[in-house]
């Protein structure tokens, strides 16, 4: 399904931005009461399989609906029966991140449900992104001697393509005003932007005017505004639209990182998370690049508390120059995924890294609308 998301901006001017968001500078100022994940109730579940039923169980369905497990048309009012519905969901699930296809909530599926993730769907329209159709397949052989092997790439697109026009390649981005971010914080989505202009020919430059910037930076929390509300502490942790919509939301009841140093494992609690690997990821989505299944990638859908992940990988290099080319002073030097992990690339669509829900249609029409007709007053 997809999810281009167009609405009427000035709409947002109606709808509260309060951040409680903790911005902290290194692991040791953190809070040791900072701890929690709205997910983490799922590990309950551990061990349910069909014909079980269990107190609560709907809420796993809504989840795997929730990033296209399940399909939107079936209604969301599930039971707590595991029915072949949530079996499906659970092994084609298990099969997009490489787990043991037991069809069944086992333990090691659990553990990864719950790992705080970007809301971009996994499956659209009934089809797997991660490991859909289309994918290219290529031998490799180096220096032209033994054998040759094949290699799959895995990054994917928007259906569609979608991508910023060829006169659209100096793009600007602001902040909310309302959110009033200390230069620390902005720093870091330069820094997150930079690394995707090393590899394009893409240029991004900081503006005053969050109206009129290309990307629209802000940190939001619950419902605001836009269909896709976050969940607080952890689960969902941000959301971006396919071009050229430019929108890029981050939960503002997370605690978040803004260090430029450190490594795998360099936060303490299990409820902050590194702000620049969420940055470099919603940036992918918003040139136009879904999500890939290669583990290492910036384009992986899920990122673990304490993990520092900002450097492209070739997959997420090939992925965003297959939409826009190289940047001529690149010089080719990326982040290779692990030598044991096949590289597998669909054309097939992923949805907007929207990492949270969906939107109709028709309401997205009628917000545009009614955003049009506001500007018209103002």
């Amino acid at each position: 399904m997809m999810r281009f998301f167009v609405f009427g901006f000035f709409l947002l001017l109606f709808v509260p931005s309060p951040i409680s968001a903790g911005f902290y500078s290194n692991s040791s100022s953190i809070p040791p009461n900072a701890t929690g994940n709205v997910w983490n109730s799922f590990l309950n579940f551990t061990g349910c399989h069909t014909g079980m039923k269990v107190d609560g169980l709907y809420k796993i369905k809504q989840y795997f609906q929730h990033f296209g497990y399940i399909p939107e048309t079936l209604p969301g009012n599930f039971t707590d029966d595991f029915d072949d519905i949530l079996k499906n969901a659970v092994e084609m699930y298990q099969r997009n991140f490489q787990l043991n296809v037991t069809g069944e909530l086992d333990e090691l599926t659990l553990i990864h449900v719950v790992i705080p993730r970007c809301g971009v769907p996994d499956v659209v329209n009934g089809t797997s992104t991660m490991h859909g159709h289309g994918r290219r397949t290529y031998e490799v052989s180096f220096t032209g001697r033994g054998p040759r092997f094949h290699a799959v790439r895995r990054y994917s697109f928007f259906p569609g393509e979608p991508r910023w026009p060829n006169h659209r390649r100096d793009l600007t981005y602001a902040f909310d005003p309302r959110n009033a971010l200390t230069e620390e914080v902005k720093n870091v989505f330069s820094r997150a932007f930079v690394r995707w202009a090393e590899v394009t020919p893409l240029t991004f430059t900081r503006a005053e005017s969050f109206l009129t910037a290309d990307i629209r930076v802000g940190f939001y929390s619950g419902d605001h505004g836009d269909g896709e509300p976050f969940d607080g502490v952890m689960g969902t942790l941000a959301h971006a639209f396919s071009p050229p919509s430019g929108h890029f939301h981050l939960d503002g009841d997370e605690n978040w990182v803004v260090s430029d140093s450190g490594g795998d494992g360099f936060l303490s609690v299990t409820a902050a998370v590194d702000l620049e690997s969420v940055a470099v990821h919603e940036i992918g989505h918003i040139l136009g690049l879904g999500h890939s299944s290669v583990q290492d990638s910036i384009m992986y859908p899920t990122i673990t508390t304490g993990r520092r992940k900002v450097d492209l990988t070739s997959d997420d290099v090939e992925g965003v120059q297959y939409l826009y080319g190289a940047n001529p002073n690149y010089n080719g030097s990326v982040s290779p995924p692990p030598s044991t992990q096949q590289r597998d690339t669909g054309d097939s669509g992923d949805a907007p890294c929207r990492i949270d829900g969906s939107r109709s249609v028709l309401t997205s029409l009628l917000m545009s609308t009614v955003g049009l007709f506001l500007l018209y007053l103002l």
